[in-house]
C-alpha cells in the first residue's frame, strides 16, 4: 500500500470512529461519570488495546531509550485530560473541530523537531481557523454560550499536546517499531493515571450501571482510531497530510450531532438551525485552512 493512499484511507476511517466515539463518551459524561474517571477508564483500556500490537515484534527495547516513549506518553496524557474536559464542560460540535487545531501545529512543531520547513501558507491557515473558531462561537440571541472559554482553551492545549505527540511519532517510531514504541508509550500513560484516583469524586463502583456502556464503547471506540491512526504515523510517516484528512473529524462530529444527536440523548441539535449552521461553517473554514497547510 502506497503511502499516499495509507494517510488518506486509514485517517479518514479513524476520523469516523472518533466523531462516534466522542458522541458516545459525551453520553457517559451526561450519566455523571466525570472528567478524571472517564481518563482513568479509558486509559486502561486504551492501552489493553495497544498491548496486542506488541505481538508484531520489534527491535530490543534499550532501558536508555525509554524516556523517549516517556516524553510521548506525558503529551498523551495531558492532551487527553485537555480532550475530555473540553468534551464534558462543552459541545461536542465545537470541542472536536478545535481539536483540528492539531493539523497546523502538526505543521508548525515538524520544522522544529524534524527539521521541515515552514511556508507563508501555514499563517494564511492559522488566520483561517481563528476566523473558523470566531463562528462557531456565534450563538442565538437569548441561548447563554457553554463553557466556551473552557472549550477552547482546553482544546487548544489539547491539540498543542497532540501535535507534538504526533511529530515525536513519526521521528522515533522508525527507529523502535511499531510493535514496541506504541505499546510503550500506552503502557506508560495507563501508569500515570493512576495517579488521577485522588482525584475522583466516587469510586469506580459508583458508577451507573446505565453508564458503563457508554464509557466503555466510548473508551473502545476511541482506542480503536487511535491504534489506526498512530499506527499509520509511525508506519508510514507523513504526519501533516494524515492530520488533514484526520481533522474531518470536526465536520463529521458537526454532521452527526444534527443527524443523529438525538441517539445519544445528545441536546446540542437543539441549540437552533442557525447556530448549527454557523458551527459547520466554522468547519468547514478550519478544514479549508488544514488543506491550505499541505496544499
Amino acid at each position: 500500500m502506497s503511502p499516499a493512499f495509507a494517510t488518506t484511507l486509514f485517517p479518514l476511517i479513524a476520523a469516523l470512529l472518533y466523531a462516534f466515539g466522542a458522541l458516545v463518551l459525551k453520553r457517559s459524561s451526561d450519566l455523571g461519570v466525570g472528567l478524571w474517571r472517564t481518563t482513568f477508564v479509558a486509559n486502561l483500556i486504551v492501552a489493553g488495546l495497544f498491548s496486542f500490537l506488541w505481538l508484531l515484534g520489534g527491535p530490543p527495547v534499550e532501558i536508555i531509550d525509554l524516556w523517549q516513549p516517556g516524553v510521548i506518553a506525558m503529551c498523551l496524557f495531558v492532551g487527553q485530560i485537555s480532550q475530555f474536559l473540553a468534551l464534558e464542560k462543552g459541545d461536542v460540535s465545537v470541542a472536536v473541530p478545535v481539536f483540528g487545531l492539531k493539523v497546523i501545529l502538526v505543521a508548525f512543531f515538524t520544522p522544529l523537531l524534524i527539521g521541515e520547513p515552514v511556508g507563508v501558507k501555514l499563517w494564511i491557515a492559522a488566520f483561517l481557523s481563528v476566523l473558523g473558531i470566531t463562528f462557531m462561537n456565534r450563538k442565538d440571541v437569548g441561548q447563554p454560550p457553554r463553557n466556551l472559554l473552557i472549550t477552547f482553551v482546553a482544546g487548544g492545549i489539547g491539540a498543542v499536546a497532540f501535535a507534538i505527540f504526533d511529530v515525536l511519532v513519526q521521528k522515533w517510531g522508525p527507529y523502535w517499531g511499531v510493535g514496541r514504541l506504541l505499546p510503550c508509550i500506552f503502557w506508560i500513560n495507563a501508569l500515570l493515571s493512576f495517579g488521577l484516583i485522588f482525584r475522583f469524586s466516587a469510586p469506580l463502583s459508583a458508577i451507573r450501571v446505565q453508564a458503563w456502556p457508554w464509557l466503555v464503547g466510548g473508551a473502545a471506540l476511541l482506542g480503536t482510531q487511535s491504534i489506526i491512526f498512530v499506527s499509520t504515523l509511525a508506519v508510514f510517516g507523513k504526519a501533516t497530510s494524515a492530520n488533514i484528512v484526520y481533522s474531518s473529524r470536526g465536520l463529521l462530529s458537526v454532521v452527526l450531532v444534527w443527524m443523529i444527536g438525538h441517539w445519544f440523548m445528545n441536546a446540542e441539535q437543539h441549540l437552533g438551525p442557525k447556530v448549527m449552521r454557523w458551527r459547520l461553517a466554522g468547519a468547514l473554514l478550519m478544514m479549508s485552512a488544514i488543506v491550505l497547510v499541505v496544499v
